[in-house]
């Protein structure tokens, strides 16, 4: 079953030693540093922000080159569902002509190509081959390849496939289904108690199993107990939009559970005593105030919903202990090793193992979602990389309430997790700058796919239950709620 996943893992292990080997070889490189130290532009001293990025363009034309790709990418993710959906009309144009003895082709090449450019985990990678091309020609091949093998951190991609997989696995989700059962049962398990247990108590738990693991878990159980019954176009796009959202602001109770909080804790000294006098407890208040607000909203529509059949839940065997704590271990080890990808690596390989030894106890593994999520991320951090020239000087120019709506403007346009790394980088944050702009990351975190690293992972999971994909433009409706919820108790409260 996992013969050809496992060589696949096998080779990538490959190449990362041999990217270590190839990095310690060329330690002592001539290229200069790529892309240049923000310092190295010498406009300190410009005020205003229109000089200082003219500056730079004029001194780095390539920064203007990779803004425009990136650009381009955003513009592709939103246009996604076309693509699926011209792809998919194809498809039936072809299959007509199959039946009609026109062709004997099986395949429509032109459909299966329109139908990759349409999976929106596949955009931002897409988009790194003419950026490459670029970079090759304007700063040469050594800094191109300098850039990706030493200044590019894929730690959160290979943590997020890694974490993913283990998260998605059978015994993981009857154990997190079994938890929140008990909340579910308060109201008779139907899908509104169900959609209520999921929406408030599983994005808290990002807190604690990391937020990539939260949504895998809440996506797949939305997916069952949720999606499965059919709810309105508003009320599917709204709970996906809230679900986001929550995950987004539900691991701000740790510092080591949210990418973009990780991004700040060693630079600004936080631990997890500041996230939860600071973040987490607003947050939960501003995930009940959502999940209330949409019950109350869509209540007409929760109504309408048809509990399923439970029947497919009692054919499935029961798990032994020892099974769901060898899941659990893994997951354990995978957290603490989340950020050394080699390490996560080999935690993936000896858990492939575990599951093909425990194979009686699992159902529908598969790697593919996993690995798409990881194709999208490693291409949002080649691309996210050569932006601070333009974020780091709009960031730092705001004052407090500028900069929280600032930076959830900008998350909705980049990784937050990116933003918060780039305020990093600016030294005349206060302690009131600091927390606006992480508090505005993290609102801002469920606006658009590419908004907050776990997202992808729940389009990948839910995609099925939306006509030609999830619409950008759907989501974006759907968290802008919640979103000004989050942001009005990190301001207020």
């Amino acid at each position: 079953m996992l013969n050809h996943t496992t060589t696949i893992i096998a080779l990538s292990v490959f190449c990362l030693l041999s990217t270590d080997q190839a990095a310690a070889d060329s330690g002592q490189s001539a290229h200069a540093p790529f892309p240049p130290p923000l310092e190295s532009y010498g406009d300190g001293n410009m005020v205003d922000l229109l000089d200082v990025l003219a500056n730079r363009v004029e001194k780095g034309p390539l920064n203007l080159w990779a803004t425009a790709l990136f650009l381009g990418a955003l513009v592709h993710s939103f246009m996604t569902h076309r693509f699926r959906h011209l792809a998919h009309e194809l498809a039936g144009k072809h299959a007509q002509r199959v039946r009609d003895g026109v062709t004997d082709r099986l395949v429509s090449v032109p459909s299966k190509v329109l139908h990759f450019l349409g999976e929106i985990e596949a955009v931002f990678g897409i988009w790194v081959l003419p950026l490459i091309v670029v970079m090759n020609a304007t700063v040469g091949g050594g800094s191109t390849l300098e850039y990706i093998e030493e200044r590019v951190n894929f730690a959160e991609a290979v943590f997020v496939v890694v974490i993913m997989t283990i998260a998605s696995t059978r015994p993981i989700l009857m154990l997190a289904e079994n938890t929140l059962r008990v909340f579910a049962r308060l109201g008779k398990e139907t899908p509104i108690a169900w959609w209520l247990s999921i929406m408030l108590i599983g994005p808290l738990l990002g807190s604690l199993i990391t937020e990539p693991a939260a949504m895998t878990i809440c996506a797949l159980l939305l997916s069952e107990k949720f999606y499965s019954c059919m709810p309105s176009r508003l009320l599917a796009y709204g709970s996906l939009g809230l679900l986001f959202v929550a995950i987004s602001i539900g691991g701000t109770l740790t510092h080591f559970a949210a990418p973009p909080v990780l991004m700040v804790v060693d630079a600004w000294g936080w631990d997890t005593p500041h996230m939860i006098t600071q973040f987490g407890w607003k947050a939960t208040v501003a995930i009940i105030l959502s999940v209330l607000a949409y019950y109350f909203v869509f209540r007409k529509d929760f109504r309408r919903l048809q509990p399923n059949s439970p029947a497919a839940q009692q054919k499935q065997g029961p798990i032994h202990v020892w099974v769901t704590g060898g899941h659990l271990l893994f997951m354990v080890i995978a957290v603490m090793r989340s950020h050394e990808p080699t390490s996560l690596i080999f935690v993936l390989l000896f858990f492939l193992a575990f599951v093909e030894v425990t194979e009686d106890f699992q159902k529908n593994f598969t790697l593919r979602p996993p690995i798409l999520v990881g194709f999208f991320l490693a291409g949002l951090v080649i691309h996210g990389g050569l932006q601070q020239w333009w974020i780091a000087p709009v960031l730092g120019r705001l004052g407090e309430l500028p900069l929280m709506l600032g930076a959830t403007v900008l998350t909705a346009f980049n990784d937050n997790a990116a933003i918060t790394y780039l305020c990093t980088l600016v030294p005349t944050l206060t302690e009131e700058l600091k927390y606006a702009a992480v508090a505005g990351a993290v609102a801002g975190g469920g606006l658009t796919v590419i908004a907050n690293a776990p997202n992808p992972a729940g389009v990948s999971i839910l995609m099925k239950h939306f006509d030609d994909g999830v619409s950008a433009a759907g989501l974006a409706v759907g968290a802008i709620a919640p979103t000004i919820i989050a942001v009005l108790c990190f301001l207020l409260l």
